[in-house]
């Protein structure tokens, strides 16, 4: 009677133990060579004052672009972009610029959100390459979800304004 008690604990453990590692494996093969999707999160006006030289360095020249303010909105989101933060640059010698951005926004709702930007911006058979990835912190509730994903986003100089630019930002999926 107990070893019969055995056997089935073990028959059991057995079936969990396997259903566990074809569920895993099952997951795993699922995510293999499968393209991301990408869902817009916000696009954003981030209003910038004029870059400063910080002087050449062995590795180029660096810059550094204070924020100055902005909006942003996007489907579950949107609000101000916080003064204070700054895009520092490192222009390379290949001609390539590298970005690192570090900036606050405030939420419709009063929610702070940290914005990490770092891109990369050159040209590219004579169009512009402008592709950044982002980190975004935000506080525990209803902004929660944006500290679970991977963002990817798009730069450009905003269309009608002179110091300005104009931030897409997508989550990949």
């Amino acid at each position: 009677m107990n070893n019969s008690v055995g056997i089935k604990a073990r028959t059991v453990m057995g079936l969990v133990t396997g259903w566990m590692l074809l569920s895993m494996m099952t997951t795993a093969q699922a995510a293999t060579g499968v393209a991301p999707q990408t869902e817009l999160v916000y696009e954003a006006t981030v209003e910038i004052a004029d870059t400063v030289s910080l002087g050449k360095g062995p590795l180029g020249e660096r810059r550094i672009v204070p924020i100055t303010g902005g909006r942003f909105v996007g489907p579950r989101l949107r609000g101000k972009v916080l003064p204070g933060g700054a895009d520092r640059q490192l222009v390379r010698a290949d001609g390539v610029q590298q970005l690192d951005a570090l900036y606050e926004m405030r939420t419709h709702d009063g929610a702070i959100l940290t914005i990490h930007n770092q891109a990369l911006i050159h040209e590219l058979d004579t169009k512009p390459y402008a592709f950044s990835t982002l980190i975004i912190t935000a506080p525990d509730g209803p902004y929660g979800w944006l500290n679970r994903y991977v963002y990817a986003g798009t730069v450009e100089r905003a269309p009608l304004q002179r110091n300005a630019v104009l931030i897409r930002v997508y989550r990949l999926k």
